[in-house]
């Protein structure tokens, strides 16, 4: 996947330098020529990283950088003709992720770019899913740990709510009648009656299901049980 870097810099010979290097890389640039200009193209644009200059005009970089901090995360590096530390410091504490002095190596800038792209893609990779975990849309369920989540929110289930999501779940499709979930759940001898079933799938509903009237995931089969669609 091409890079997508926003060039921000008042100087256009450099604007133009920096650009047709990042694209002989096969990289896809934008840019802007003032701080105002860099923030709306950030909250519009999806960009892996921004080379934000910080003598600017309408809004200085480090102005930009604190509006565009509002609503994004990109990774951020400034663009300093001082080389003082002051600037180095401020960018940082403002939230940039590197910073670079005038004048600069274009192969050093370059580097730069797709060290801290290759690491801020890496932590958006999504993790490894770990064994006997069951996915169905939001719906997480980690069986070892017995946790349950939905758009990465836990739902906190009891123990017997669980154990009749997990048994459902791992047979998506599979119609089980409310005797079978009780001796299945609860066990042949438990005492209790089928209205536990009801009670339990009501409760699971209300739970897990965004309208429990319209269930996406915990469905009846009128006049033979419960079935969970995957």
């Amino acid at each position: 996947m091409a890079i997508r870097v926003l060039i921000v810099d008042d100087e256009k010979l450099i604007v133009k330098g920096i650009r047709f290097s990042l694209e002989q890389d096969g990289m896809e640039v934008d840019t802007a020529y003032d701080g105002q200009e860099a923030v709306d193209k950030a909250r519009e644009g999806n960009f892996d990283i921004i080379l934000l200059d910080v003598m600017l005009p309408v809004l200085t970089g480090f102005e930009a950088l604190q509006q565009i901090r509002e609503f994004s995360t990109v990774p951020v590096m400034m663009l300093t003709a001082k080389g003082e530390d002051m600037d180095k410091i401020l960018g940082l504490e403002y939230g940039a992720d590197d910073y670079i002095t005038k004048p600069f190596n274009i192969l050093e800038v370059k580097a730069r770019i797709k060290a801290i792209v290759r690491r801020t893609r890496q932590k958006e990779k999504p993790q490894p899913v770990r064994e006997n975990t069951i996915i169905s849309g939001d719906m997480v369920i980690e069986q070892d740990n017995r946790r349950v989540t939905i758009a990465g929110k836990e739902i906190r289930l009891t123990a017997k709510e669980f154990d009749v999501l997990e048994l459902l779940a791992t047979h998506p499709g599979q119609v089980y009648s409310r005797e079978k979930l009780l001796a299945m759940v609860w066990g042949a001898d438990y005492p209790g009656d089928e209205r536990t079933v009801d009670v339990h799938i009501r409760r699971l509903r209300e739970k897990v299901e965004q309208n429990s009237g319209e269930p996406r995931y915990v469905h009846t089969k009128w006049g033979m049980g419960y079935y969970f669609k995957e």
